[in-house]
């Protein structure tokens, strides 16, 4: 009986080939990624994102190394995670509605939540928002739609790190906010027009489409560096899951989301920020969890090697990241 060997008779280039498998090198701290084709960054391309919580430590690291990263609005609490005040977005539908009111004006019917208790008027959609009035809410948000429309207007890169597939949606209107907190809710307040549930595949596809048709209208040149954030959840609200199946799944979702996004479109770039915190440094022997009460995050290590490989495959050499 004559025996076939397994493996296909094919030239594979090292980055196919699992590092350390039969002939290939083993892991050597450089991520093992294929040319980049169709982006470069330079010192003076102008560079928007929004995201999750590591959308923050993307920020911080591209302003720190001098790049040109697009602040408005810097006065504004909720600016602190990404280019403008948009506050955290955990979950694509959030993303959307930032692309949607900011072009085309499109705005929930649950606009404010008061506080029964303290009064506070607070943002639904922006969460960490507060203000003494509806007049002054109604103010500040006019103002935030003139900065929002010019960092996406101007950007000539966007980086999107998409975070969680669980998501609180109005019953009424279809409309998502990122997470049930702050006064409002804690002061009890009415909830019962909103319901829990996990987003899936096609959705979560179609938002990324939509956010893609809005900017080819309205900054067709603008290049889109999509992620998955490696921060996993810190709870679930699933009550059929555990947190760590349930943020599995969140990440698994989005990762496949990603890359056929990424394969319909030449100016949509994939990073893969999540595979080099999760497995490939595990590969190297190196820790990735951040360690005290919020040991589901990162650690600095983990940030800052991600974001040596992100410099190393789209900035040139001559441009330097020092």
């Amino acid at each position: 009986m004559a025996h076939s060997d397994v493996h296909p008779a094919h030239r594979f280039e090292p980055w196919q080939v699992w590092p350390g498998s039969y002939d290939n090198p083993p892991a050597d701290g450089r991520y093992p990624m294929p040319p980049a084709v169709g982006l470069r960054i330079t010192r003076s391309t102008r560079i928007a994102s929004m995201g999750s919580c590591f959308a923050r430590e993307i920020k911080t690291a591209l302003v720190r190394r001098g790049f040109s990263y697009i602040t408005e609005e810097t006065h504004h609490p909720a600016s602190k995670h990404a280019s403008a005040a948009w506050e955290r977005t955990y979950n694509t539908f959030s993303m959307r509605q930032i692309f949607e009111y900011t072009f085309e004006g499109l705005t929930p019917s649950s606009r404010w939540w008061r506080a029964p208790e303290s009064g506070k008027i607070q943002d639904p959609y922006r969460r960490i928002i507060l203000y003494d009035s509806i007049e002054e809410a109604e103010a500040d948000f006019e103002r935030h739609l003139k900065h929002s429309r010019r960092a996406l207007e101007s950007a000539e890169a966007l980086i999107l790190t998409l975070g969680l597939t669980e998501i609180w949606e109005d019953t009424t209107d279809n409309w998502v906010i990122c997470l049930p907190s702050g006064p409002y809710v804690n002061e009890g307040g009415d909830m019962s027009r909103y319901r829990f549930r996990v987003s899936r595949y096609d959705e979560n596809l179609d938002n990324l489409e939509r956010i893609h048709r809005i900017m080819a209208a309205y900054n067709p040149e603008c290049h889109i560096i999509v992620t998955v954030s490696p921060v996993h959840m810190w709870a679930t609200f699933r009550p059929d899951s555990d947190v760590i199946s349930a943020s599995c799944n969140s990440k698994s979702t989005l990762r496949a989301v990603a890359d056929e996004f990424a394969s319909r479109h030449e100016n949509v770039h994939y990073f893969p920020a999540f595979e080099m915190a999760t497995i490939y440094r595990p590969m190297l022997g190196q820790s990735i969890f951040a360690e005290g009460r919020e040991n589901f995050h990162v650690n600095q290590e983990t940030v800052e090697h991600i974001m040596e490989e992100f410099f190393a495959r789209y900035v040139d050499a001559d441009n330097g990241t020092e």
